[in-house]
């Protein structure tokens, strides 16, 4: 197929690639919603898409030596080559709406987005600059978890990236979490659900195990839509489903009412 044309995954027609990416990588036939990358979430969301990138040179390495059907060493060699990126979240700064605010953005491309010590760390700086400017804080997630070639040292980030939030809270700075597809495990059992808002994608997958787990565990067929955005708007568990065209004017809008500032 050529590299003009694309295929969407939900509708199965091929589309001219530029109405996709002029669409905010949305498809125009379903409305599908294509996954972004963490840059071209910051620079969706940013004033201009001009930011100021922070904490790059932070790079994970392999304290267990770990070994799946190759080293993690070597995983971790391969993404970061495929992605250009040292790890799985990108941190920046600058305006949204002329409101200085500090974003966070996880890569599903890296690793499904995983975390380890490395995010884990980023995501915590991330906060802790809100915190020394005193401005807002935005998360995008988009991750199968928490990391499993780093064990125990990726589970202790949920704790550590919670506790960072908590003292963003203390200091009463909005903290809105956006809910990406997918959005699971560890990370869906940390910082991407205690935003002050919590905002998801339309029929993204967000849940901790994921449904077939839960299948096979309960023994019963799973409600139709279940772990989707929509149905857990349904049942309280998120504030709003925005489409991505939205997603920016919404988000700009809830920073002016948090700070209680005029446009």
């Amino acid at each position: 197929m050529s590299s003009l044309w694309t295929r969407c995954n939900n509708c199965q027609r091929i589309l001219y690639k530029e109405d996709i990416l002029e669409n905010h990588s949305v498809c125009p036939a379903c409305s599908f919603h294509f996954r972004l990358s963490a840059s071209e979430w910051l620079a969706l969301f940013f004033d201009d898409s001009q930011f100021d990138i922070h904490d790059h040179d932070i790079k994970p390495l392999d304290p267990l030596q770990f070994v799946d059907s190759q080293p993690y060493a070597k995983r971790l060699a391969d993404n970061q080559r495929k992605t250009h990126l040292p790890e799985a979240v990108v941190n920046g700064t600058g305006t949204m709406g002329g409101i200085r605010v500090a974003i966070s953005a996880l890569d599903f491309g890296f690793m499904g987005g995983s975390m380890g010590s490395v995010v884990g760390e980023k995501v915590t700086l991330a906060v802790e600059r809100a915190l020394s400017e005193k401005i807002p804080f935005i998360m995008v997630s988009c991750s199968g978890g928490a990391r499993m070639q780093e064990g125990a040292l990726s589970l202790m980030q949920m704790a550590k990236t919670s506790a960072a939030l908590g003292r963003l809270e203390k200091a009463g700075l909005p903290y809105i979490s956006v809910l990406a597809d997918p959005t699971t495990g560890g990370v869906t059992a940390s910082f991407a659900m205690l935003g002050d808002l919590n905002v998801a994608e339309p029929n993204a997958l967000i849940g901790f195990a994921g449904p077939r787990v839960i299948e096979q565990t309960i023994k019963e067929k799973l409600p139709k839509g279940f772990q989707r955005s929509e149905f857990l708007l349904n049942h309280g568990m998120i504030d709003e489903v925005v489409p991505r065209k939205n997603l920016r004017p919404y988000l700009i809008r809830a920073l002016r009412l948090f700070l209680n500032t005029s446009a």
